[in-house]
């Protein structure tokens, strides 16, 4: 059985690793490497190796990074089920500095061809899994019924609003058991959906009763804010508390020697999902603790997707 579907992007990642990040204008010296990326990829190569049987529903261009992205599959064990698009395969340059921040700029390509009669053909792997896990670098509309259709067959739902300027809808955003966005993709579902303005800068300083309000304002379900160094900021719904016994906490960051900052949110997104997908009847809470660690660890390493560790939710705690 299919624990987990992840619907999303894969990406051909092109890095260059510098002292600073480039200033516009500027023209400066770095390493360059390149390697497997999207946001759909990365979380779909973590859930699987924090322990999830998971299947990965894309589309690839007909060229080197699509064969890059079969490969890839086949060797860490995910089932693929990719719709052929006329366009290349998407890419992204991303620019990390000497303390792991990064920048990204992305090319869809192929994951804009990401089509909604695929996503309705997936409907019996779909049905079949126990969480769907999607993200917002394809089709919005095409997301939504993937959501959509999860919800259908009681499919615990999630959706990671990322890019913060990815197209997003109330209608949605209520499609998702569980929202988590990093800081800045929550200040501007804010702006965009309920009006509020506040800067992504001061999202983790706002108490605990300020941000749970917020997050009430956009979701009348389970919000994750991922806050980066600070941790992560948990809201539920006062009659929803998913085994808590809390409507909002905090959750602090682990420390670890991070390297490389890129794809964390992806570790946390796919652990997450993993651990709600094989780990029953115990607090949302435990679900979130073993994501954040898996998601510190992820960054002790160069790159995106094969930076994901390997470890469940079983062996945690001896890491």
């Amino acid at each position: 059985m299919t624990a987990v579907v992840v619907a999303g992007s894969f990406n051909v990642d092109h890095v260059w690793r510098c002292d600073t990040l480039p200033a516009p204008g500027a023209t400066i010296a770095g390493r360059y490497s390149t390697g497997p990326g999207g946001k759909g990829f990365n979380q779909a190569i973590a859930a699987g190796r924090a322990g999830a049987a998971t299947t990965f529903v894309c589309a690839l261009g007909d060229d080197a990074g699509g064969a890059l992205a079969r490969q890839l599959a086949s060797d860490d064990g995910l089932a693929l089920l990719a719709e052929a698009s006329s366009e290349p395969t998407g890419t992204a340059g991303i620019y990390v500095d000497a303390r792991g921040r990064n920048s990204i700029v992305i090319g869809a390509g192929a994951n804009a061809s990401l089509s909604l009669g695929f996503i309705a053909a997936q409907q019996e792997v779909i049905g079949r899994a126990r969480v769907l896990l999607a993200q917002l670098e394809s089709p919005v509309e095409t997301i939504e019924s993937a959501l959509e259709l999860a919800r259908q067959h009681a499919v615990t739902t999630v959706l990671n609003p990322a890019p913060a300027n990815a197209p997003s809808t109330i209608s949605l955003l209520k499609l998702a058991d569980v929202l988590t966005p990093n800081e800045t993709e929550f200040a501007a579902l804010l702006s965009r959906h309920v009006g509020e303005r506040i800067e992504a800068d001061d999202v983790a300083a706002l108490d605990g009763a300020s941000l749970h309000e917020l997050c009430r304002k956009l979701s009348a379900n389970t919000v994750v804010v991922t806050l980066g160094a600070v941790g992560v900021f948990v809201s539920h719904a006062p009659e929803r508390l998913r085994g808590d016994s809390t409507a909002y906490y905090r959750v602090a960051a682990e420390t670890v020697q991070t390297v490389d900052t890129t794809g964390a949110g992806d570790a946390f997104n796919g652990a997450l999902v993993a651990s709600l997908a094989t780990v029953a009847d115990v607090p949302f809470a435990q679900h979130v603790r073993f994501a954040n660690r898996y998601a510190a660890r992820s960054t002790e390493n160069e790159g995106a997707a094969l930076a994901m560790p390997r470890f469940t939710p079983a062996d945690s705690d001896a890491r």
